[in-house]
């Protein structure tokens, strides 16, 4: 039997949901992968994307116990209305084999085309159960990827790194936790302006239209989640304090040892002078010593994004595991 959770769910949902996802986790993904926290599941459950809404389907077994659980992005924005993002379709691995993905896949993508979507993607482990469960459905790897890992202390205690990078004259250094502040609201959204521009291949999904409120709403998201975004920016003194290069770091739930970099941008007038390692390099020791309890940072790059991959290369990042996003036409 398939249900969907209530909005939002219930604890006993959600605690089934999780137990779904763990027992996936251990069967699925190397035991040096740090279990995605119960923080983070019911964050996802109760608190819808920015520029999206969430529908949660979960196979439930005669006893009552979740055999599959399945997540969809249904996209809200006028530029991505003809697409979808499939965040989550897991089966408990002593069910597999039964059907029971593919009754889900089959739910999702009824929904798909009720909602008038034409194409929908999603992001999977490369060589796994998951990869040869969505080829037999038609999905094809449109921009492969990796997943990279950086150890905290092994790059702050200089292995095998040099010195940190010094700022050219006229830069220095900025940091916030959560919401952009209001004095940098402006210079932020600016700094934001190259992300619209970008092209994103073979993907469906189209980049949005990054304004002051999408900013705030994507941060405020992060703490109604449980979790905590922390921000280091580059300033140009010269130029009223322009924000010219920035990273971001978000940690899921307060007891995580291991966080997830997000986007890291330089300006187009700026690069070329070192900044992108410059401001992650002291992002890493700011991230530090708030939490010191942070072990691991994890990022995912595309392969043909090569400028990236040679900075955190230089940080001291190294791939962990091969990954794709995946995606088919309906």
């Amino acid at each position: 039997m398939l249900i969907t959770l209530g909005s939002p769910p219930s604890d006993a949902e959600t605690e089934s949901w999780y137990g779904v996802v763990a027992a996936a986790h251990a069967r699925d993904l190397p035991a040096s992968v740090p279990e995605r926290s119960r923080v983070e599941t019911e964050g996802k459950l109760r608190v819808p994307p920015v520029g999206g809404r969430s529908l949660h389907l979960a196979a439930v077994a005669p006893d009552g116990a979740y055999e599959g659980v399945a997540s969809l992005v249904l996209f809200t924005e006028r530029n991505n209305r003809h697409t979808a993002f499939l965040d989550t379709l897991i089966v408990r691995p002593d069910a597999r084999r039964h059907g029971i993905g593919a009754a889900l896949w089959a739910a999702i993508r009824a929904e798909l085309v009720a909602d008038g979507r034409t194409s929908v993607s999603t992001v999977l482990e490369l060589g796994g159960a998951g990869e040869a469960f969505v080829d037999s459905l038609g999905f094809t790897n449109v921009l492969p990827l990796g997943r990279y890992l950086q150890r905290v202390r092994q790059v702050l205690e200089g292995i095998p790194l040099p010195a940190h990078p010094a700022l050219p004259d006229g830069l220095r250094f900025t940091d916030w936790q959560g919401v952009v502040p209001d004095r940098l609201a402006g210079a932020f959204t600016r700094a934001h302006e190259p992300l619209s521009d970008l092209q994103r291949g073979q993907l469906d999904e189209r980049t949005p239209y990054w304004d002051t409120d999408r900013i705030r709403a994507a941060a405020r998201l992060v703490e109604e989640r449980g979790g905590t975004l922390f921000t280091s920016a580059v300033l140009d003194m010269n130029d009223g304090d322009a924000v010219v290069a920035y990273t971001e770091v978000a940690l899921a739930a307060p007891s995580d040892v291991r966080a997830v970099q997000y986007d890291t941008l330089v300006v187009p007038s700026h690069r070329g002078r070192g900044l992108a390692r410059a401001v992650k390099r002291h992002h890493l020791e700011r991230l530090h010593e708030l939490r010191p309890g942070i072990r691991e940072i994890s990022t995912t790059v595309a392969d043909d994004n090569r400028p990236m991959l040679a900075v955190n290369e230089a940080l001291g990042y190294r791939r962990e595991r091969p990954a794709g996003v995946f995606r088919t036409k309906l």
